[in-house]
């Protein structure tokens, strides 16, 4: 199993999904962005439209750091047959979730900063300027860290978070659930309890049923009944 079946596979089985990944351009027109709501309403009540309207009109990563983070998302999920991290909005999910969030804004800027600062110390150049060699190098250490190497743990854990919040951005996004191939509630026929449990229990369903289960062609039939609790339609 490869790395990006491994998320896959964590993602499918926690309650990461339902984070809101959106579409905007991060340092765009004011009106533009704070427009870009609209189109995500989602059952927003007014309060709560007005709140998302305002984050989406602020910018709180500068260029270089979005630049940054921008190579960092496409190194930690390379583009597949499937899409990849700017058809998902990464960079517009991460600006947006560290507004919602501001937990997120010192660990992850002093985190860019950290890095910036380790690259320029070992190869005299900002981690965006680093050979693609280069920065699988670096983000190896702290991806992977040696117990004996001399990475610090704000690194590993600044990588973490924004590891976090790629994964999550992306397979929130139309083209990362259909990578999963999610389907969401489907409707389906239903025909009853099996004929062979049936039979192990000694039941069996009154024939005036039969035709009464699960059919999609009928779904917006209201079952009635009468007052002995007989089923009439």
């Amino acid at each position: 199993m490869d790395r990006r079946q491994s998320i896959q596979s964590l993602l499918m089985g926690s309650a990461m999904v339902g984070a809101l990944a959106l579409e905007s351009c991060v340092g765009g027109d004011k009106e533009a962005l704070a427009q870009k709501v609209w189109d995500h309403q989602y059952g927003r009540t007014p309060k709560e439209m007005e709140h998302d309207s305002r984050l989406l009109a602020e910018v709180f990563f500068n260029e270089h750091e979005q630049k940054t983070i921008h190579r960092l998302a496409h190194l930690i999920m390379p583009a597949n047959e499937h899409g990849d991290i700017d058809q998902a909005g990464t960079l517009e999910f991460i600006e947006f979730m560290v507004k919602e969030y501001p937990g997120f804004q010192s660990p992850l800027r002093g985190g860019l900063m950290g890095l910036d600062h380790r690259c320029r110390k070992e190869y005299g150049t900002p981690f965006i300027s680093l050979t693609e060699d280069q920065q699988h190098e670096v983000l190896t250490s702290i991806a992977y860290p040696d117990p004996e190497a001399q990475v610090q743990r704000q690194e590993v854990s600044f990588f973490a978070t924004l590891r976090n919040l790629v994964v999550t951005s992306y397979y929130t996004s139309a083209v990362g659930i259909a990578e999963l191939g999610y389907q969401g509630n489907q409707p389906n026929v239903w025909d009853g309890v099996p004929q062979e449990v049936l039979e192990e229990h000694g039941l069996s369903y009154p024939e005036a049923w039969m035709p009464h289960f699960l059919d999609v062609t009928k779904r917006n039939t209201q079952a009635e009944w009468d007052d002995e609790g007989n089923l009439i339609t």
